[in-house]
C-alpha cells in the first residue's frame, strides 16, 4: 500500500534569474526533519527514471495547489547531495508566477516541498528516524513554510478515507496527539489494543481509544 504525503524542506538556492530560471536542492539526504523522516540517497532514482521515459518532468506548483502550476522543470536529478531541480517560472505570462519570482529574490519564500506517492521505507533504531527509501516523485511546490503545518491527525484521517494506510509514525504521533503518552503509543502500535491495561488508560487516552475505534480499518 503506498501513502500520499509530503516532505517539507529548506530551499537551497543556488541561483535566480530575472528571466525567472532558478536552481537549487529540493531535498537533501540524510538530514532528520522535523517529523523523523530521512530520505536516502537512491530514493528519487526509479522515479525520476519514470519520469525521462515519458519525456516529462514533475508539476511546478504554487503551494501544493494542482490547479495553479507556475512554471516547469527542465532538469531534476539526484547527486551526493539530494535531489537538485532546475526550473523556470512563467513570469511574463503568469502573475503568479511573477509574484512567486519575486517572493524568492526577496527571501520571502522559504522552502520546496516534494508531492509524493511513499513506496518504501524502514525505521532505523539507530538513528529514531524513519528512512524513505523509494519515493514516486509527482510534484515539487514552492512553499511559504519549510515545515509542516498540516495536522497530524487530519493527516492520519485522511489517509483511511482515501482508502490507505498511514505511516507507522503519523498514526504514533496522531496517538500522542489526542492524548496518549510515548509509552502508550508506543505499546498500541507494537501489540494493538491489547497492549494497554485498562489501569494505565486515562480519560484523554480513552478518547483517543473511541476515536481510533470509530475508524473503518
Amino acid at each position: 500500500m503506498t501513502l500520499k504525503t509530503k516532505f517539507e524542506a529548506p530551499f537551497e538556492v543556488k541561483s535566480v534569474q530575472q528571466t525567472g530560471e532558478f536552481e537549487g536542492y529540493a531535498s537533501v539526504f540524510g538530514n532528520k526533519d522535523s517529523h523523523d523522516d530521512v530520505i536516502v540517497k537512491g530514493a528519487f532514482s526509479k522515479s525520476i527514471a519514470e519520469w525521462k521515459s515519458k519525456g516529462r518532468m514533475p508539476s511546478l506548483l504554487w503551494q501544493h495547489k494542482r490547479d495553479e502550476p507556475i512554471g516547469v522543470y527542465t532538469e531534476i536529478k539526484e547527486d551526493d547531495y539530494g535531489l537538485y531541480v532546475k526550473g523556470k517560472l512563467l513570469v511574463d505570462d503568469d502573475p503568479l508566477a511573477k509574484r512567486a519570482h519575486a517572493h524568492m529574490k526577496a527571501g520571502s519564500i522559504s522552502g520546496l516541498s516534494i508531492g509524493y506517492r511513499l513506496m518504501d521505507w524502514e525505521y532505523d533504531k539507530e538513528m529514531e528516524a524513519w528512512r524513505l527509501k523509494e519515493i514516486d516523485l509527482r510534484e515539487v511546490s514552492l512553499v511559504t513554510f519549510p515545515s509542516n503545518d498540516e495536522s497530524r491527525i487530519n493527516n492520519v484521517k485522511s489517509s483511511f478515507e482515501l482508502g490507505e494506510i498511514p505511516k507507522p509514525k503519523e498514526l504514533e504521533r496522531a496517538l500522542r496527539d489526542v492524548g496518549m503518552s510515548q509509552k502508550q503509543a508506543k505499546a498500541f502500535m507494537s501489540g494493538g489494543y491489547s497492549a494497554i491495561t485498562q489501569r494505565d488508560v486515562e480519560d484523554e487516552t480513552a478518547q483517543a481509544l473511541e476515536l481510533l475505534k470509530s475508524i473503518n480499518f
